[in-house]
């Protein structure tokens, strides 16, 4: 790549007599304001103008790739070759503010305010309950409203099709689904039961009343810019040009424009959409010196109908838009091809890319992993090429890929079209990627047969594929090999066996998963196999075409989503109970509305200080190495660079840790893992800052052992010290007396937060006595107050932590955004200037760590009944390279304290080994280790079932835990709810009806599967907060907690309880931020229970404050009473309360098995329902009903809504999300294009979520419980359900027992799972023989 950044083939700045040098204006509108822009930077994308130059920051960066959609904003434009106005939902994160010239972008903002009006699309979701930490928020308000803009009445395939390049990482997505499903002709169903509080009357009392809901009226929108329309009609196309910094971009207003540049400058590339140029700039760090922008030439814009002829530059919305016409008025037999293009792009990316994406970039991108170049070159599309020279036409076939990303065009040619044939008849098209919607793939393919006439003899096939070589290939030996045959068994034999040759991998292709690439080749071909032999035995009257097997049919239909629909339960408050009192109401969350409209304030959204700085990051390349010198040479001449930051500029101390000081805050003589922060370049902005970073050189010796994987920690014995032991009763006596003994194991992978705001500081420096203020995204306030100031050297009463809001948290910013605060502090401390950093999301992954991945030993006695009476457990987690939360009283050790999960063993012994290894540090994640226990606990009680040949069901029914059993670490269990919550969970999911209803499924059905499971959950609480109270003189009242905001409503329902004890309305209530200054040395808002400790401090000052005179003359009637089990320090002062709490009576000795453990416990019970297909592993989540003990709620939406974001975010745990790392350590998965989270389509399509009623909790504030960890875990019974669906698969094949399934159960261990034909034709590699593309952490 090294001749695109030859500078030879830029022009310089100061060649005045190059007409391309005179930059031109660019001109656009902003939420109906015109913008002039002089000196536009071509590197500069639309989501930075809007934020740093405009100061619009409701638009949110979540990913800066296009895959998060929280950048979403509206592009309108008038299309001349389509004659009409056009208003597209785009990535402004990509979108180059260059490309922008004449159109119009509107904002969040710009289509409503709190303080003006709100959009109905805003006010819905919030309303509806649809935005948590509100990051996403802004983003899915724009797809919905570029959508309706569109098509005022839509359907709600249209909303999902709009949503599929928008994630969430808080809600689960129900609640913005239900909520925009009011924009339908669907009418509205209230799916919401209250419980009345004296009985089981179902009574429908819904979250929200959609009655309330402001309508939409089309004829109030904001209009195109009168202005714009009049620029856009009156003047004839010209061509632009603007000089940057270090590009030069050029918009010819011709076709022979456009040729002549290109002969100009053969090596520039071509950009329409920007969605892989972006990408390669940003992060392969690639330099494109000359970028042409050819969007606007009619002959490339150009459609055809007679011969369907598409213009290069052509969107794929419009591609898909037109073949969807066609299909309509085709006869059937020319729609082959059409259809399958269709089908590709129903899943290709998101609608923010397809809007934009090019047919031409597509396919001169060359990707060997496309999702329409295996259709096109199967189809034999031909394309037009066109250079000063004149035009020739090529057919798409094997010679037109040479090489990896290369094509066969020449730097003078352009692709100028795309010709779709008509013709093929029998044509199909495959993808297989991890997720459905917005995933890249990791096979996809075109296949194509035709027949002699009124036979089933092949005359002519293609077989394409992606994602088994460097390029997109045709199977060429197996296809010429069939030609003469007759369609049936033996032909599937002769494929099946010559691709299974042909198509190979080498065990360390990249990508990974070679075994499963390889069987997908055989699935798919079988899949097109029984395709064509369904369509030939209803054509072909001669009855050579054998009719396909009824239970087979199901291997040849297309997946098509159903709409989620769901019912949510819970407890009407008591009656009589005032109305201003809103506890237990379903208040919506405080700042939901600002979030929906951008107003809400997040830590990068600080408006910008006069002098401020920009920092970035230099992080090691090597797992385990020294540092043998750092060269900041280049960088520190480089434009912009202030400063680079480096371990001798620390004032204070460079070590640093949350629990233990195992850490440097800059590595100074080693680093231990790729991504250990290195030093931190300071420039005048982050592109500066970001270039600067990348060319510092660091020059190491490699050091040993380097240990990446728990295997090699257990190999060399590396483990932190001590480890943790738990046990109970005599497991030896256990084992003696079961009537079986099995053993087994399992792997969980880790798991990335995937917060969609990354960690994010502003430090400012204040001037005297070593002061400094911080703004950061985290949870623990405290905790980065103390470790800053350890940095810099000062006392901790210098340094102030001001926490606003989170864009989501999970855990992940307890500690690790401490790694973040401590550098941007330093470097403001030794510049004594306001520095900002928020990490971009590639950074943030790589440096953060995630979940403990952990690999679990177990052995297992039981009896015929299916009795649990010994358990030997021993768990290995991957800690990383410090040990964080690892051990203390966190992950490992709560991973013990869950190891039966909810089934009362006698016998139990436990181990616990951190692994220490060579990776970044695992941390906190929701659950902190509890997950990872329970999933190893549920994978021996279903191996107990499976060896037994008893229902699941059963035998773990009889091993739950009952009233006044004891734990293994001897808690007596106390208003014990699982009964009833698996009761309850039986008969809402219509269990056994359910079953029957499965396994007849699966005796139709060979090559799909249904599976059920039900799973409990018994998660521990405990932890320590507080809260401080100003009541001012007009009766309004500032609260402040110690706990951190980050989605979850603990602010909204701290405001609740004052409300409740201060007797006063909500209005009068506020809470501006979380802050040492106020509330100091608080716990991290982590283990689920701020709720309950902070509203107990909130309560107790609250109470305090009623005491006071200046409250007391207005509650006369009140009488402190507060609760004896609370720790309560309070200083009573005219006109404000602090209050410190702690839970009671906790502690617990490994050494003795003594103490208390956990305050209470949160009880949850979930079924789930799944069908796979067990030829690419491919699962849907087809039922789930959850019924979750809360004690008496204190905000039912509040809880509903962490019950379901909860699930989901569990959902991805087990079924989809996957870190993968090499063999070096190296961190492939770095962002939303190569990791993927749940997204919408992957919800349950009928979800139930019971709270349970009449279970109060004696123990937390007004009898609630913790809620926001404990659902997690009950996604495994999605896993379980499809491990049950793989055991009916298995059994087709003869095989059936106990069987290992890791976790997460991705498509790629689901089809490897289900064993059969043909993937025995595809046997793996032998381990030790090959080095392998990732490896198991």
């Amino acid at each position: 790549m090294a001749n695109l950044t030859e500078k030879i083939l830029l022009p310089h700045r100061d060649d005045l007599n190059d007409p391309y040098m005179i930059g031109d204006e660019l001109v656009f509108f902003v939420n109906g304001k015109k913008i002039t822009e002089r000196q536009a930077e071509p590197e500069v994308t639309l989501l930075t103008y809007l934020r740093r130059k405009l100061g619009l920051t409701g638009t949110k960066l979540g990913c800066a790739e296009g895959g998060c959609g929280a950048c979403t904003v509206m592009i309108s434009k008038y299309h001349p070759h389509l004659g009409r106005l056009v208003h597209h939902s785009v990535n402004s994160c990509l979108a180059p503010v260059c490309s922008l010239h004449h159109c119009a972008v509107t904002t969040v903002e710009g289509i409503g305010s709190v303080a003006g009006k709100l959009h109905p699309v805003q006010e819905r979701i919030a309303m509806s309950h649809g935005s948590q930490c509100g990051f996403c928020t802004p983003g899915i308000v724009m797809s919905m409203y570029a959508l309706l803009r569109n098509n005022p009445t839509p359907r709600m395939v249209d909303i999902e099709e709009a949503f599929q390049g928008n994630l969430c990482r808080c809600t689960g997505y129900r609640p913005i689904l239900e909520g925009y499903k009011t924009f339908t002709t669907c009418r509205f169903q209230v799916n919401v039961l209250t419980v009345c509080c004296q009985g089981n009357i179902l009574l429908p009392a819904p979250l929200y009343n959609p009655a309330d809901f402001q309508p939409l009226d089309p004829t109030q929108e904001i209009i195109f810019p009168p202005e714009l329309m009049s620029l856009v009609k009156t003047q004839s196309p010209t061509r632009l040009s603007f000089m940057g910094e270090r590009v030069l971009w050029l918009q010819p207003a011709s076709l022979d424009e456009l040729l002549d540049l290109k002969a100009r400058y053969p090596n520039a590339k071509l950009v329409v959409g920007n969605t892989e140029v972006g990408i390669e700039m940003k992060f392969k760090n690639l330099l494109y010196p000359v970028i042409l922008a050819p969007s606007y030439i009619p002959e490339l814009n150009t459609i055809e109908h007679t011969d369907l002829v598409f213009g290069a530059s052509c969107s794929l919305t419009v591609l898909g838009d037109v073949l969807k016409t066609a299909v309509a008025s085709l006869p059937t037999h020319q729609t082959g091809v059409l259809i399958a293009v269709l089908e590709q792009l129903r899943w290709f990316a998101g609608l923010q890319i397809r809007n934009v994406a090019a047919i031409g970039g597509n396919i001169i991108t060359a990707s060997p992993i496309s999702d329409l170049n295996p259709v096109f070159m199967a189809a034999g599309c031909k394309l037009t090429l066109m250079s000063k020279a004149g035009p020739r036409v090529v057919v798409m076939d094997e010679n037109f890929f040479p090489g990896y990303r290369r094509t066969i065009l020449t730097p003078e040619e352009i692709l100028l079209s795309v010709l779709i044939p008509y013709t093929v008849k029998y044509f199909a098209a495959y993808k297989q990627s991890p997720r459905r919607e917005d995933d890249i793939s990791i096979v996809t393919s075109g296949m194509s047969v035709t027949f002699a006439e009124g036979t089933a003899v092949v005359k002519e096939m293609a077989l394409s594929y992606g994602g088994m070589a460097a390029t997109t290939v045709l199977a060429k030996y197996t296809a010429s090999g069939l030609l003469g045959k007759q369609w049936g068994e033996e032909l599937l034999q002769d494929a099946c066996a010559s691709l299974a040759k042909e198509m190979t991998l080498h065990p360390s292709a990249p990508g990974g998963m070679v075994t499963y690439r390889r069987a997908l080749t055989l699935s798919l071909f079988y899949k097109f196999y029984l395709t064509v032999q369904r369509k030939l035995a209803a054509e072909v009257k001669n009855g050579v075409c054998v009719e396909v097997r009824a239970d087979y049919v199901s291997a040849t239909e297309i997946y098509h989503q159903n709409t989620a629909s769901s019912v949510q339960i819970f407890q009407v408050i008591p009656e009589g109970q005032k109305e201003e009192d809103v506890v237990g109401r379903p208040m919506m969350h405080l700042s939901a509305m600002k979030q929906a409209t951008g107003e809400a304030i997040y830590c990068d959204d600080i408006p910008l200080y006069e002098n401020e700085l920009h920092l970035c990051l230099i992080t090691s390349t090597k797992a385990h190495a020294r540092i043998l010198s750092i060269d900041t040479s280049e960088a520190d001449v480089m434009p912009g660079v202030v400063t680079c930051v480096l371990a001798k500029d620390i004032p204070g101390s460079n070590v640093t840790g949350p629990a233990f000081y195992d850490e440097t805050v800059l590595a100074d003589h080693t680093v231990t893992c790729v991504g250990h922060i290195i030093g931190a370049v300071v420039a005048d902005t982050q592109a500066h800052a970001k270039r600067a970073a990348s060319a510092v050189k660091v020059s190491y010796e490699d050091l040993q052992p380097v240990i990446i994987t728990i295997q090699d920690a257990i190999t060399h014995q590396s483990f932190y010290q001590p480890i943790r032991t738990l046990q109970r009763g005599d497991t030896k006596q256990g084992f003696t007396q079961a009537d079986h003994v099995l053993e087994g194991e399992i792997y969980m992978g880790g798991q990335e937060h995937f917060y969609l705001e990354t960690n994010a500081t502003v430090a400012v420096p204040k001037g005297e006595d070593g002061e400094m203020e911080l703004f950061v995204s985290t949870q623990a306030p405290a905790k980065t107050q103390a470790l800053v100031a350890k940095a810099l050297g000062v006392p901790a009463n210098r340094v102030v932590v001001r926490v606003k809001r989170m864009g989501g948290g999970f855990g992940g910013k307890e500690s690790r955004s401490t790694i973040l605060s401590t550098v941007v502090a330093v470097a403001a401390h030794k510049l004594k200037r306001p520095v900002r950093c928020m990490l971009d999301r590639d950074e943030d992954m790589l440096v953060t760590g995630g979940r403990h991945p952990f690999y679990g030993q177990y052995k297992v006695g039981y009896m015929k009944s299916g009795k649990v009476v010994a358990l030997k457990v021993t768990f290995y987690s991957n800690a990383g390279n410090s040990m964080d939360l690892s051990f203390s009283v966190s992950i490992m050790e709560r991973a013990l304290f869950h190891m039966e999960n909810s089934y009362n063993i006698a016998n139990v012994w436990g181990r616990g080994y951190p692994c220490k290894t060579n990776l970044p540090s695992n941390t906190a994640f929701r659950g902190f280790g509890g997950p990872q226990g329970m999933l190893v606990a549920e994978s021996w009680i279903n191996d107990v079932a499976q060896s037994l040949g008893l229902p699941t069901e059963q035998v773990r029914r009889l091993n739950l835990y009952k009233q006044g059993d004891t734990t293994p670490y001897s808690q007596i269990l106390e208003h014990i709810t699982l009964d009833r919550c698996w009761d309850e969970c039986l008969e809402t999911a219509h269990y056994k009806q359910r079953r029957a209803a499965v396994d007849q499924y699966n005796r139709n059905h060979r090559w799909t599967k249904r599976g059920l499971a039900i799973v409990p959950t018994k998660f521990g609480i405990s932890f320590t907060a507080a809260a401080l109270v100003h009541i001012y003189t007009d009766g309004s009242v500032l609260l402040t907690h110690g706990g951190t905001e980050m989605g979850q409503g603990l602010h909204t329902k701290m405001v609740q309880v004052a409300s409740r004890c201060l007797d006063i309305p909500t209005s009068k209530i506020h809470i501006t931020e979380t802050s040492t200054s106020t509330v100091p040395n608080t716990s991290p808002t982590a283990a689920s229970a701020s709720s309950d400790l902070n509203g107990a401090a909130v309560q107790c000052n609250a109470m305090h404050s009623v005491a006071n005179p200046l409250l007391g003359r207005q509650h006369p009637d009140i009488i402190l009473n507060p609760d004896p089990n609370l720790t309560l320090v309070a200083h009573l002062m005219p006109l404000f309360r602090r209050a410190f709490l702690r839970t009671p009576d906790l502690g617990y000795d490994f050494e003795t098995n003594a103490g208390r453990a956990f305050n209470y416990f949160t009880y949850g019970v979930a079924c789930s329902e799944v069908e796979i297909d067990c030829l690419t592993g491919s699962n849907t989540n087809l039922h789930t009903t959850i019924v979750m003990d809360v004690g008496n709620s204190l905000n039912p939406a509040l809880d509903i809504g962490q019950v379901e974001g909860g699930f989901i975010q569990g959902v991805g745990l087990f079924t989809l999300e996957e870190l993968k790392y090499s063999p070096q350590g190296y961190l492939f998965t770095r962002g939303p294009g190569m990791y993927k989270i749940p997204a919408f389509g992957d919800i349950p399509t009928d979800l139930t979520v019971s709270l349970l009623r009449d279970a109060p909790n004696q123990k937390a504030i007004f009898s609630s419980k913790a809620v926001g960890e404990p659902p997690l875990f009950l996604a495994a019974s999605v896993f379980f359900a499809i491990k049950d669906a793989i055991t009916a698969a298995r059994a087709e094949s003869g095989l059936s027992g106990p069987f290992r399934l890791d976790s997460p159960a991705t498509p790629e261990r689901i089809r490897n799972a289900c064993e059969d034909r043909f993937t025995k034709m595809c046997p793996p590699a032998l381990p030790g023989t090959f080095t392998p593309w990732a490896v198991t952490v």
